[in-house]
């Protein structure tokens, strides 16, 4: 067959297929777009999973009507000033509206900052309309309505509208995280709403971190400083024992971007090699910062990929950091596995009374009985630095308590080895494994 030259609509299509994978390849895209602009809130709203609707609203620097004819074209950007080695924005493609709008109806409304006129232009399956004059407060909007409705095969690979919904979410967490200063905010007839207020101060990425990631994670955590050659790392890292079953609680990011790198999640789990069962996954977020001389973003359309000129270093940065954190932070249980450990000392049934800490619970059959709050008396026990031995903290049940599986918690040593007696001998529980 002869070679011949593709129209630009195919073309726009076969972009289209690269960069939106998903719904969620939209928002990022468009959420991406928003930081660049200097945007201090973004708003994201969605229904049917977003294939049938994607609005991103953001308070930034907008657009006047000629940039605005510029951004739906392919390969228009104003993000590359410093060339492909000095990549400093999220965007820089210059293709993603161009690939929405080949794949779905877009509409993009724009007021520039200072102006007092906004402006729209729309893109309807590749066919670019004309910009008018709109009415907006400030900032873009950027509206997505019917997805893949131009390439249809495309639906069909698509996930149900929970599983669509819950990548979006994920997307803008991740977004959320390493830009602590802006506030995001998740609506929709299709999910329950999130909003993130923006973080200041100096713990505000502890701050955004926990509002994402639980509370349990502030306190379950240390924090991640280190620096090597030109590379810094920054971040809070998971104790052993607040692990995972899966590695969906490890974020990691580069120069503000959220990557998925095979490089970076096999250094994380070389740094808790050593500390962590094999099937178990540590919780972590991490901010690496490098020249981006030193780094290549533009392995995938996508940007999840990158490419480290020195790998060896930044793996050892990682490594090294977290091993030392934990060196300097001493052996400590977390806090959810210290409470499920005292836990396993309480007993099946409640005592019948509360004359005494321990007494048989019913009939002959001498099951003995856990008076209620002993396993708090125990921890606070446990936890008592003011008494002589500090290191060593002791605890004095009835013998009958000898009769439960894990025996009676006799003490607890250096706040992590638990020291029970049974019946016929001894258990030491190990709560940092």
């Amino acid at each position: 067959m002869p070679i011949r030259r593709l129209s630009e609509d195919m073309v726009n299509r076969i972009a289209a297929g690269e960069v939106v994978e998903r719904p969620a390849s939209v928002v990022k895209e468009l959420v991406e777009n928003a930081i660049d602009a200097g945007a201090t809130r973004i708003d994201v709203v969605t229904a049917g999973g977003g294939s049938t609707l994607i609005r991103v609203s953001d308070d930034g620097g907008g657009m006047d009507p000629d940039e605005l004819a510029l951004a739906v074209e392919r390969h228009c950007t104003s993000k590359l000033d410093g060339g492909l080695d000095d990549i400093r924005s999220l965007g820089f493609r210059g293709e993603a509206l161009a690939a929405i709008g080949a794949a779905a109806r877009l509409s993009v409304t724009s007021r520039k900052r200072g102006s007092d006129s906004a402006f729209e232009i729309s893109v309807e399956g590749g066919r670019v309309g004309d910009v008018k004059p709109a009415a907006l407060s400030a900032g873009t909007r950027l509206e997505v309505r019917d997805l893949f409705f131009a390439t249809p095969a495309r639906l069909k690979f698509l996930k149900s509208e929970r599983a669509e919904s819950a990548a979006i979410t994920d997307v803008v967490k991740r977004q959320a995280m390493a830009h602590p200063g802006i506030r995001f905010a998740v609506n929709g007839s299709d999910r329950s709403s999130l909003d993130y207020p923006a973080a200041t101060g100096a713990d505000a990425q502890l701050t955004r971190l926990g509002q994402i990631m639980g509370a349990d994670f502030r306190s379950n955590s240390i924090a991640i400083d280190a620096g090597r050659q030109d590379a810094t790392l920054k971040g809070f890292a998971g104790l052993p024992t607040y692990s995972r079953a899966n590695s969906l609680a490890q974020f990691l990011f580069v120069n503000g971007r959220p990557v998925r790198d095979k490089l970076l999640l096999g250094a994380l789990r070389g740094a808790y090699a050593d500390l962590m069962k094999r099937d178990r996954y540590p919780v972590a977020a991490l901010f690496i910062d490098v020249d981006p001389s030193q780094v290549d973003v533009n392995v995938h359309p996508t940007k999840a990929d990158v490419r480290f000129r020195d790998a060896g270093m930044v793996r050892g940065l990682i490594v090294g950091a977290i091993r030392e954190a934990f060196a300097r932070s001493g052996l400590r249980s977390s806090t959810t596995a210290t409470g499920a450990t005292i836990a396993a000392f309480r007993p099946e049934r409640p005592p019948q009374s509360w004359a005494a800490p321990w007494r048989p619970t019913g009939g002959t059959s001498g099951n003995a009985a856990l008076a209620p709050g002993f396993a708090e008396e125990v921890q606070a026990a446990f936890r008592d630095a003011d008494r002589p031995s500090a290191d060593i903290r002791h605890t004095e049940p009835e013998p009958l308590t000898m009769a439960r599986p894990l025996g009676a918690a006799r003490a607890q040593l250096h706040e992590n080895y638990i020291v029970a007696q049974t019946g016929d001998g001894l258990v030491i529980v190990d709560q940092h494994a």
